[in-house]
């Protein structure tokens, strides 16, 4: 809920059905949405959800990976000797440790990418882009790019688009600090 409740005065469903009293702190103190905001916020999770999902399929059914896959693949594709530490990898593209872990596990079953021991740091661990996985990015980013272009870069104007990455960077700073 992030509108105001509608309430009927003759019940109290957060008060304790012995007592009466209530069992949650008063909501009196929360800013709700108003009706702009609250439209703004459900098109942004409907549209973000439509989106990685339109994505997603484009790429499993043309290439055969997820859009989670394809960005691993991303990152260690910018990195030097398509390598980054699974904490590095984790942190920039936002997913748990252990989230990551079991996707590049499949990903390494597929031979997609490597996994090894960090020669630096013996509790690290490397993941290497292989051979495999540059092609099947190669192979993939084509099509990717033409779906991100028809369902987001194109549908938007340029005002718009630029609005959007400044608003979602905003978001990223205000949460990374939060993880900080």
């Amino acid at each position: 809920m992030t509108t105001a409740p509608v309430t009927d005065e003759s019940s109290d469903p957060l008060a304790d059905q012995v007592t009466g009293e209530p069992v949650a702190p008063a909501a009196d103190d929360v800013r709700w949405l108003d009706v702009d905001q609250q439209r703004h916020w459900r098109a942004f999770l409907v549209a973000t959800q439509m989106l990685n999902d339109v994505l997603d399929r484009q790429l499993g059914d043309e290439s055969g990976l997820s859009l989670a896959e394809y960005e691993v693949l991303v990152r260690l594709s910018e990195a030097p000797g398509r390598t980054l530490r699974m904490s590095e990898l984790a942190a920039g593209l936002a997913h748990s440790r252990s989230r990551l872990s079991h996707a590049v596990g499949r990903m390494e079953r597929s031979g997609l990418v490597a996994r090894s021991r960090c020669a630096s740091d013996a509790r690290g661990v490397l993941c290497t882009m292989t051979d495999h996985g540059w092609r099947a990015i190669e192979g993939a980013a084509p099509g990717h790019v033409r779906a991100v272009r028809a369902h987001l870069v194109d549908v938007l104007t340029d005002a718009q688009l630029a609005a959007l990455g400044e608003a979602m960077t905003a978001v990223y700073d205000h949460l990374s600090a939060r993880e900080a």
